[in-house]
């Protein structure tokens, strides 16, 4: 699946999204830029048709496919929108993200899915308390397991302490079994990961879920949204 979105915004004037254009598709992880609070969730939002831009157009292999590009890409841990509530034990986010997947969501299947995962140990701490990399693996494997999902976009991982270093090698891994990966992060983040990429660009040929802007590899999305062009 490839899917763009072309110039699109929110908000009058664009305050909620400046005008934003980003391509991802299956097989590659996609970094895209978004600063501020709010703007992180909202490109999360439009980017899986959860929200209709005010500007712009979003499409899906070419088409305008709002409701088949929300059953199809899975808005990962965004703020205020999918993220779980942070006093809940994170047996209880497997046993809840197991029933949206229409699989057995009883306490045994949440325990033994932590078992496959090596996560029992932290089957009673509060998501909030997890360390952030076991958290994002496990919202990312568990949004992965949805029925007919094809494509996940995770929101704001560096708002959870995480080195980018250690995130963004998660997002290539889901990239590598065929998904669509978009990651919306900060500035910041966003520059030490296109030198992570970079260097590793010197030494061998680079990896097939390298960042991606515009059908260019190796490159962060540093005109999208929150700042300059």
């Amino acid at each position: 699946m490839l899917v763009a979105l072309a110039d699109v915004s929110k908000g009058r004037r664009g305050l909620a999204l400046p005008s934003t254009s980003l391509v991802y598709r299956s097989g590659r992880a996609t970094l895209a830029i978004a600063e501020t609070e709010q703007r992180p969730t909202v490109l999360g939002l439009i980017a899986t048709g959860r929200m209709r831009p005010d500007t712009g157009t979003v499409t899906l292999d070419g088409v305008s496919r709002p409701r088949d590009l929300r059953r199809r890409a899975a808005l990962v841990d965004a703020p205020d929108v999918s993220e779980p509530a942070p006093n809940i034990a994170l047996a209880g986010v497997v046993a809840e993200e197991l029933m949206f997947a229409g699989l057995p969501a009883d306490p045994i299947a949440a325990r033994r899915w932590l078992d496959e995962h090596g996560l029992r140990h932290l089957s009673r701490v509060p998501i909030a308390d997890v360390e952030p990399v076991d958290r994002l693996r496990a919202l990312l494997e568990l949004a992965a397991r949805r029925p007919g999902v094809e494509a996940l976009v995770l929101v704001s991982p560096d708002r959870h302490g995480a080195e980018p270093s250690q995130w963004w090698p998660l997002a290539e891994e889901f990239a590598a079994r065929g998904l669509a990966v978009l990651v919306i992060a900060g500035r910041t983040a966003a520059a030490v990961v296109a030198e992570t990429v970079g260097g590793t660009e010197r030494r061998r040929r680079p990896r097939a879920s390298a960042v991606r802007i515009r059908g260019r590899r190796g490159q962060v999305a540093g005109h999208l949204a929150g700042g300059a062009r």
